[in-house]
């Protein structure tokens, strides 16, 4: 009666029952835990952060790899844009060669033309003007063209028959005795023309010099029309 009756150990003190049953309610929690981790509809959770891992790193590559693309790209494009400005500057700098070439070319060819030409046509001018030897018979002949160019008659007999009455063929013959040299104008040249007729009756085109054996045939020749028709006309001093 006196353990019975001891205040507080009746209530207090487990009996091996109550532990057994602590014993089983704590094992049984113990496997629900397990079984809690044991892969199944219970552990979602778990599973979802263990798969959103390798979702998370396959949009990290996936990002490197579009950024590493793009830079590629841009490579590219700049790679095609600088070989296309290098042709382009290549073709244009050819392209102003070829236009150098071409105007130094056709500078040329116009300067060999325009000598061709000038070459042709002094000889054209050659051709049409005669060369007249330097004594009588060239002076003579000389004297007809221009002559024939004035409209002044005459013939090659004509002036020679004459050129030789009165000078003999001299130029620079001249005359001291007669009325003429008495006056202070004396006969002079080829055809003996005294100062004052050669100026009156000069051809335009010939020397001013009485002593010229062309202008003095040309402008006694000049006179000899005014005077008698033709110096043909004429047979002795005139």
């Amino acid at each position: 009666m006196s353990k019975l009756s001891t205040p507080g150990h009746s209530r207090s003190a487990l009996t091996k029952t109550q532990k057994f049953s602590i014993a089983g309610v704590a094992t049984l929690g113990a496997a629900a835990l397990a079984f809690s981790l044991v892969p199944g509809s219970s552990d979602a959770g778990t599973q979802s952060v263990d798969a959103a891992a390798p979702v998370a790193f396959k949009q990290n590559v996936d990002a490197q790899q579009a950024v590493h693309a793009g830079v590629i790209k841009q490579q590219g494009t700049a790679d095609k844009q600088a070989k296309a400005d290098a042709a382009a500057k290549a073709k244009a700098e050819a392209d102003a060669a070829a236009k150098k070439r071409a105007d130094e070319e056709a500078a040329a060819k116009k300067k060999a033309e325009d000598e061709r030409k000038a070459k042709e046509a002094a000889s054209r001018a050659a051709a049409r003007k005669p060369v007249y030897a330097n004594n009588l018979d060239g002076w003579i002949r000389q004297s007809l063209d221009i002559m024939k160019s004035k409209g002044i008659p005459g013939s090659y007999e004509g002036l020679h028959r004459n050129i030789i009455r009165e000078s003999a063929g001299d130029p620079n013959a001249k005359n001291g005795w007669d009325i003429n040299a008495i006056n202070g104008t004396p006969s002079i040249g080829l055809l003996q023309v005294i100062q004052p007729t050669f100026n009156a009756y000069h051809v335009e085109g010939t020397s001013t010099n009485i002593a010229d054996p062309v202008a003095n045939i040309t402008a006694a020749a000049n006179y000899a029309a005014d005077r008698y028709g033709s110096m043909d006309n004429v047979n002795s001093a005139y």
